[in-house]
């Protein structure tokens, strides 16, 4: 089992040893050091955060935990249940409060629980700020309210709906058009909240909504990362159905995954590709993603005249260059959109909306749709190495050796070659080198990752 605590937030396995796994203990001193992190940001003297958590079986535990603690430090905090990820960063922004945490552990399996991180935007916090709370939940140097000055707690129902009428308010989401397509979907949301937003947000769009694991029980029927391997049952039942497409989010609904009428995969990576194709094709501008994701939305960016950026990995890197580049659209390869018209998150609702208005505006099938964007393939693989071994030394090493194709440093080593590239990381708690590589087809991709692992092995 496991605890990794980051600059992103704690996550962890439920149960076990106080500090090797996500405790009662480890959520409260986790809790209490945001608190304090948030007193320290604002001299008000009445803070207000929103909770929100995911469907996980521990949710409730975790949440009143973390309720708990932060009433204990004189913040009020605003309860609203189950909720999806982008429902909180959006009502932060419409209550105009404080901060915000959602408890979920994103796509992990139902062992796994996290504090998810907001502050007064309803943005993730960046790394500068994640080591501030890291380092006062290390000191527990904490201090608590008096009696007459605890937080005060109420619970708060509606802001599903109040995040789906946010969407619909949305220029360039085409209610009339999708309406008038007659669309029907399928859709999987591996019995998490995304069973109570997606089928509601479809509701609200005029399209028929076949429901696969759409009760919000915490009980996961498959892995919740929106894999191909992950997904046979709701491509059967698309076909089966004879829907249009099937929609599939992880458990707290800040990725997106889209099937085509004939149960193939229209592609994680290909999401945002088609949701800013639309967006693009409505409004000039600019795009971002980060750098292990797809070069197709590169290609389409500059097909409609915008320029592309690519940032370190992480939502809150992406968010950072999009607002530095004026980018219109943008987000991550695992199906995570960032539309800044609605706020500066992934947001599953907001790329649904999207796409069901680029589908019902090009009149096509889905499989259509797919074909008419470039093929791309990736491979996804890693070299360990013993602890002895300095990883910055090695990637330092091969961008030298590749420093004439203008190698990009910002975040381990990413080599873009003409119809390639290879990007090279390290992790955060483990001597492992991460190797994603593209290419025109998956035997390209396969070969360029091993040609890699040899360059890497060649410095050891």
């Amino acid at each position: 089992m496991a605890l990794i605590k980051s600059i992103s937030g704690i996550r962890g396995t439920i149960g076990g040893i106080v500090n090797e796994n996500l405790t009662p203990v480890n959520a409260v001193k986790f809790a209490a050091a945001y608190g304090m992190w948030l007193k320290g940001q604002n001299p008000n003297p009445s803070l207000s955060i929103i909770l929100g958590r995911d469907a996980r079986i521990s949710g409730e535990m975790i949440s009143n935990l973390v309720a708990n603690t932060l009433t204990g430090l004189g913040i009020n905090v605003i309860d609203i249940g189950l909720s999806t990820t982008p429902t909180v960063e959006v009502a932060v922004t419409l209550d105009r409060v404080d901060g915000g945490i959602i408890i979920t552990a994103s796509h992990n399996p139902k062992e796994w629980n996290a504090l998810k991180l907001l502050n007064n935007k309803g943005e993730f916090l960046n790394a500068v700020e994640g080591e501030k709370i890291l380092k006062i939940a290390e000191e527990e140097n904490f201090l608590f309210s008096e009696v007459d000055d605890l937080g005060k707690y109420e619970k708060k129902e509606g802001y599903i709906n109040r995040h789906i009428e946010e969407v619909l308010k949305l220029n360039l989401v085409d209610i009339e058009a999708i309406k008038k397509a007659k669309f029907k979907v399928v859709v999987d949301a591996v019995n998490s909240t995304g069973g109570i937003a997606i089928p509601a947000l479809l509701e609200k769009l005029g399209v028929e909504c076949v429901k696969l694991y759409c009760e919000p029980n915490g009980h996961f029927p498959h892995n919740p990362e929106p894999l191909k391997e992950h997904l046979t049952d709701i491509a059967a039942l698309v076909v089966k159905e004879n829907a249009n497409f099937g929609i599939v989010v992880d458990p707290d609904v800040d990725r997106l995954a889209i099937i085509c009428e004939d149960g193939s995969m229209f592609g994680e990576e290909y999401t945002l590709v088609a949701c800013a194709d639309y967006v693009l094709g409505k409004t000039k501008g600019n795009t971002v993603s980060n750098l292990s994701s797809s070069r197709a939305l590169k290609d389409i960016t500059l097909k409609h005249g915008g320029t592309y950026k690519a940032s370190a990995v992480g939502e809150v890197n992406v968010v950072e260059l999009m607002k530095t580049t004026n980018a219109i659209i943008g987000g991550e390869g695992n199906g995570g959109i960032i539309y800044p018209a609605a706020h500066y998150g992934r947001d599953s609702l907001v790329g649904v909306a999207l796409f069901l208005s680029h589908l019902a505006n090009a009149e096509i099938s889905c499989k259509k749709l797919r074909e008419s964007y470039p093929d791309y393939y990736m491979s996804k693989s890693k070299i360990e190495l013993t602890p002895q071994i300095d990883v910055d030394e090695i990637l330092q090493k091969i961008a030298q050796k590749f420093s004439h194709e203008k190698p990009n440093c910002i975040d381990g080593v990413k080599i873009d070659f003409e119809k390639k590239w290879v990007h090279l990381r390290k992790s955060n708690t483990e001597p492992i080198i991460r190797i994603y590589t593209e290419s025109i087809t998956q035997n390209k991709a396969d070969e360029l990752a091993e040609k890699f692992i040899s360059e890497i092995q060649a410095f050891l």
